[in-house]
């Protein structure tokens, strides 16, 4: 059997990074996020006749946005210089490594947050800072959290439209993970194993991957449009 290797961009949601006067985490989605790296970083699919796995990139706004980030200085988090309106000469290297990443994937996974019941501000920036020619034809999945019981739910479908317009479109099956100190250890080692909330990212996977495989293959025989 083959091996198929899907290059597959995460973008954390969340640049929360102080603890709540109420205590806990200085950013809950860690947890969230190690599970998903977790998960990928072990899964091999088949689909066909090949083997799936996954080459892993993470997009991080503590990252991206810190002094010095691919997304620091000329523009910042407030977008003030989409990538897409500067001459490639004029990027720093960072920043052209990162478009780089974000154009070479096959797919691209969103974990996050809501942030007043819609998409978290350093999420719609990263983004959007890349035109959508860097993500058309390519699938996303959506991964949304939150402390309470609503699983971020309200920011997913609002991340649903934001990928539609770039291009990525998100497969149907979304993951929302409530109460998240309940159900992971900091390192996102799931709390009870038997939990059924942990099967939705697998099913999830299983779409994406179809949707990533099949879409590269399209774009190999035909290009983009």
């Amino acid at each position: 059997m083959s091996v198929r290797t899907i290059k597959t961009v995460i973008f954390m949601g969340s640049a929360r990074n102080i603890t709540p006067p109420w205590g806990g985490d200085s950013r809950l989605g860690d947890r969230v996020l190690n599970w998903v790296k977790n998960v990928l970083s072990t899964r091999k699919e088949r689909l066909g006749s090949e083997s799936i796995v996954h080459d892993v990139y993470v997009v991080d706004p503590l990252d991206v946005f810190a002094p010095n980030g691919a997304l620091s200085g000329f523009t910042g988090a407030d977008l003030r210089a989409p990538v897409f309106f500067m001459r490639s000469d004029d990027l720093p290297p960072a920043t052209k490594e990162l478009g780089e990443k974000i154009r070479q994937a096959d797919c691209y996974l969103i974990v996050s947050p809501e942030y007043n019941h819609t998409i978290p501000p350093a999420l719609s920036s990263i983004m959007g800072h890349f035109g959508g020619s860097n993500y058309k034809c390519k699938p996303s999945g959506i991964v949304t959290y939150s402390p309470s019981p609503f699983a971020g739910m309200r920011a997913a479908m609002a991340i649903q439209i934001m990928c539609h317009e770039l291009g990525c479109l998100p497969v149907s099956k979304l993951c929302g993970i409530p109460n998240v100190s309940d159900l992971f250890e900091l390192d996102g080692t799931p709390k009870d194993q038997g939990n059924r909330l942990l099967n939705q990212l697998p099913e999830l996977l299983t779409q994406l991957e179809w949707m990533a495989v099949a879409m590269a293959n399209q774009r190999e025989k035909t290009g983009t449009f």
